[in-house]
């Protein structure tokens, strides 16, 4: 079943801005107003924090590692609560965090001689070329799944969505809110009833939302010679990159509901407060 609601917000300084309310589930549809999902709040303007605050979010997870958060940290207005839990943080940092380095020459007024930049042309060639990037995105979404750090922040973020009392609405996102974001995103919907369609046309559409961030991205490395083609796999989704999440999930934990109980160790109360609490009949 595909969505036909507009779930998308423009806010110039949250990038990847969307709600997950009014997506369709088994029975009826995601509570509007409660789950939001973006990219870095690293920047984010004292007029668009007013608007996060209208939309009632009171609570921020960021998904991000400890380099990551020193590098941009996130911009909350008064009021809202930030929450760190570092999914990646048995690993290196994630590769589209790391694209600004790699391909970036001349970034925030950095000079590079000819032979950095030939270097730098030689390593992302070497490193992304030939599929090589959508390929360890893939491995990477598997470690999403199933890295020890990885369930550590995904069993404290589904603990706290399914605590009795006190949940307020709450705004989840990493880097450039497709990967770690997107896996928040896709398990929990496949957990409250949506079917794997809807799921994947929500992990796509960050290929949209995401342009006003990567765009610019991509004409820096084109005017320092560096091919975007390269880079711009890894700055998008694929949907072999949700399917290999999925995969891992199939192969370690049997269903999503078992990677919910058996990989995070909810309980079957908590998957129903879960449902209870962000599932609106109709």
């Amino acid at each position: 079943m595909t969505e036909s609601v507009e779930r998308r917000i423009p806010l110039a300084t949250v990038p990847n801005l969307r709600t997950l309310g009014g997506l369709p589930v088994a029975g009826g549809s995601v509570a509007e107003g409660l789950l939001f999902r973006s990219a870095t709040l690293g920047a984010v303007s004292e007029t668009d924090g007013e608007a996060l605050l209208g939309l009632g979010i009171r609570r921020v997870v960021d998904f991000r590692t400890d380099g990551e958060r020193r590098s941009a940290p996130d911009k909350l207005p008064p009021g809202v609560t930030g929450v760190h839990l570092d999914v990646l943080g048995d690993h290196a940092r994630d590769l589209s965090a790391s694209l600004a380095h790699l391909g970036m020459p001349g970034a925030e007024g950095r000079e590079v001689s000819a032979e950095q930049l030939a270097a730098i042309k030689q390593q992302m060639a070497e490193m992304l070329g030939g599929g090589k990037g959508v390929k360890i995105l893939q491995d990477s979404n598997r470690l999403i799944v199933s890295s020890p750090s990885a369930i550590a922040a995904f069993r404290e973020f589904y603990e706290a969505l399914t605590a009795p009392e006190g949940y307020v609405p709450t705004l989840f996102h990493c880097t450039t809110g497709k990967d770690r974001t997107g896996w928040a995103a896709a398990s929990f919907l496949l957990l409250v009833g949506a079917d794997e369609e809807t799921a994947v046309a929500d992990y796509l559409q960050t290929n949209v939302d995401i342009l006003p961030m990567i765009e610019p991205m991509l004409e820096r490395a084109e005017r320092n010679g560096v091919d975007s083609s390269l880079i711009k796999p890894v700055l998008t989704v694929h949907e072999s990159m949700l399917q290999a999440a999925l995969d891992e999930v199939r192969e370690r934990f049997g269903s999503i509901e078992g990677y919910f109980t058996m990989g995070l160790g909810l309980s079957d109360a908590q998957l129903e407060t879960l449902h209870d609490r962000f599932v609106t009949a109709g």
